[in-house]
């Protein structure tokens, strides 16, 4: 509805500058599309190719070997549990673990096999989210022309999936129940063999490797004790109990050790600028968007 206190000849005068502005807006935007994002996707290849090659750093002068680098686990307050773990790239090639037994002071000694390694799937699965995101900004090199900001919004959301599910997997380890435990394979990596009653796991946690150690004793079948098993977790408490091949056991000792990764921090810190530089790419082109949706003539 037409206000009466404006004129007629009015109307084509602000009709003609909205046209202008939009025509400014249109022009800047059209800028973005075929030059800022550009620039934007060759930022975050740079960040994250420099992400990928954390996960596979070289042994200067041996380029095609990876790096080998030992991490030693324990605690200033505890000595019940020490460790040497050899970790080159996404594999443990060694572990060397002392565990002290709480009733008698027993050191018991074990390492892997010489024939053994372990994967840690959380570090495999976090460098292939990203070159799986590397992958998506390689399909549009420079010369490809984006049309619309939905085009650049779907291809951040769909690298930022990536990005975030490769952090996910560095900062949320794996749960897991105690007979899942006690029937990896990693129980099978040791020499001497690891006792019944003792057993042990690897994991990521933001930028630290853990190693954890349960000690755990057989409850009687006549015992009066009330039987409850215990779920899934990353980490299971003292009097967590669980059942395996008839047997009944109940977690007696916890011992918990780690020590900071450095390159798993770099890589957080790369997804982390990463996933800001999407965002912000995605905020630039939503204030385009809101102009489009507000016609205020």
């Amino acid at each position: 509805m037409l206000n009466p206190q404006r004129s007629l000849s009015e109307l084509p005068k602000m009709s003609a500058a909205s046209q202008v502005e939009r025509a400014v807006l249109e022009e800047e935007f059209n800028w973005l599309l075929k030059e800022e994002v550009h620039a934007v996707l060759k930022q975050l290849q740079d960040v994250l190719k420099e992400a990928s090659r954390r996960f596979s750093m070289a042994t200067p002068g041996l380029e095609s070997q990876l790096k080998q680098e030992n991490f030693i686990l324990g605690s200033s307050t505890m000595d019940q549990v020490k460790g040497v773990l050899t970790l080159q790239g996404e594999a443990l090639t060694q572990a060397d673990i002392n565990v002290k037994v709480a009733k008698s002071s027993q050191v018991l000694h074990f390492q892997f096999r010489e024939d053994k390694l372990w994967k840690l799937q959380q570090i495999q699965d976090a460098r292939n989210h990203v070159n799986q995101a590397l992958g998506l900004l390689g399909s549009r090199d420079e010369s490809y022309h984006f049309k619309t900001g939905a085009e650049v919004n779907k291809l951040m959301d769909a690298v930022m999936l990536q990005l975030t599910r490769a952090r996910n997997r560095l900062t949320t380890p794996a749960s897991m129940t105690l007979p899942e435990l006690a029937t990896s394979g990693l129980m099978k990596m040791f020499t001497p063999p690891m006792p019944g009653d003792v057993m042990v796991n690897f994991y990521i946690n933001l930028s630290k490797l853990c190693l954890t150690v349960y000690q755990l004793h057989v409850l009687p079948p006549n015992t009066t004790k009330n039987f409850k098993p215990a779920g899934s977790s990353v980490l299971h408490n003292p009097g967590a109990m669980f059942e395996l091949n008839n047997n009944r056991f109940e977690v007696s000792h916890v011992h918990k050790v780690e020590c900071v990764v450095p390159w798993l921090n770099d890589t957080l810190v790369f997804f982390t600028i990463s996933l800001q530089l999407c965002q912000q790419l995605k905020d630039k082109i939503s204030v385009f968007s809101s102009f489009w949706n507000y016609r205020p003539f």
